[in-house]
């Protein structure tokens, strides 16, 4: 949820949950769903958890604006096979902390979206 947004208003949309954030940031979540709608054009896109998520043959990927990071959340076990790609993020099990200081890795994220979607459909 944006740090902006309280728990009694709650975004209806994705481009809602934009708007709502700085304006110094907006920029880099617009790119961020970007990249995820040209990777998963398939997946429908709305707000999960309170924030943008995208659902291909089940949950693919959300992002959301923290404090201090904007938080890339996938499904397991995607952050471990690619520790290598992401030495040097803050990470957890099902997170990658992009910092709001830093340009958006639109490489890694599309290679994790990608990831998530193989994941996705090896499932079926």
């Amino acid at each position: 949820m944006p740090p902006n947004q309280s728990t009694t208003k709650r975004a209806r949309n994705v481009n809602e949950y934009v708007s709502w954030a700085p304006k110094e940031l907006q920029g880099k979540l617009r790119e961020i769903r970007t990249i995820i709608r040209e990777v998963a054009p398939g997946a429908e896109e709305r707000i999960n958890y309170m924030m943008p998520a995208y659902t291909y043959k089940g949950p693919l990927v959300f992002f959301g604006l923290q404090s201090n990071h904007i938080g890339l959340y996938l499904r397991p076990p995607i952050v471990e096979q690619h520790k290598k790609d992401l030495a040097g993020y803050g990470t957890t099990k099902s997170a990658v902390h992009i910092p709001l200081d830093k340009k958006v890795p639109a490489p890694l994220i599309r290679k994790l979206v990608k990831a998530a979607i193989k994941r996705n459909e090896s499932e079926e």
